[in-house]
């Protein structure tokens, strides 16, 4: 009778004891996410599981945060609870590697914003709207999401950023949004809301010093257009 049990293999073929031996970064990326999964079914062990999830991910790494919940229990095998703890291990290595890059880096430029953004915004299927806000000498203190909106737009509501710029005591903020359609050319609407927060700011002393619209292939910088 075929087994699908990972404690039939040799040893040293079992994910877990793979890194007790050999260390984690020996682990190939579905060896990582079989342990993760701690168990399979009784037709796949962990690891066809997660070479299913791979694939799903199209092999990539950078796109596995991006598959949903019901992404991953289009797996048969994959149900609520091995998809909820894949989601929050992601999300904790997620936002883990997130504020090591982002604490006290200084933005110098539209193209050092981006790569800031990178981890927030990459490979995204809605939009989203994030602020930066940074110190007097333009160092990060803080990458905060203000709203998530659909595949055509999303809202900002000025209140709540001009709110949470206040609350972090920025002296400047860089405003981003991404488009899932990878055009990176601003929508009028973009430019009417960037103009009305750029003179709320001035009022409050709280400048706006750029706003970036995020593609996975490259991004468009008001203040490089001299919009700002």
């Amino acid at each position: 009778m075929e087994t699908y049990s990972i404690k039939c293999w040799a040893e040293d073929d079992r994910p877990r004891e793979k890194l007790l031996t050999k260390g984690r970064k020996n682990l190939t990326t579905v060896e990582l996410l079989a342990i993760l999964l701690g168990s399979g079914t009784g037709k796949k062990s962990a690891v066809d599981l997660a070479k299913e999830i791979f694939d799903l991910a199209k092999q990539d790494v950078s796109r596995l945060h991006t598959l949903s919940i019901h992404k991953l229990r289009s797996i048969r095998g994959i149900g609520i609870a091995k998809a909820t703890s894949l989601h929050a291990a992601l999300e904790l290595a997620s936002r883990a590697t997130s504020i090591a890059y982002v604490n006290q880096q200084q933005i110098s430029d539209s193209k050092h914003a981006y790569e800031v953004l990178k981890p927030y915004l990459y490979h995204l299927d809605v939009e989203e709207f994030f602020l930066i806000l940074l110190n007097r000498n333009n160092k990060v203190i803080e990458v905060k999401q203000v709203s998530k909106g659909g595949f055509s737009g999303t809202v900002a509501d000025g209140k709540l950023i001009f709110k949470h710029a206040i609350e972090a005591k920025a002296q400047g903020i860089i405003l981003a949004h991404n488009h899932p359609s990878g055009y990176t050319q601003p929508s009028f609407s973009d430019k009417e809301l960037t103009k009305r927060f750029i003179a709320f700011g001035q009022l409050i002393e709280l400048p706006i010093l750029d706003h970036i619209i995020f593609t996975d292939q490259g991004y468009f910088s008001f203040a490089d257009e001299g919009l700002i």
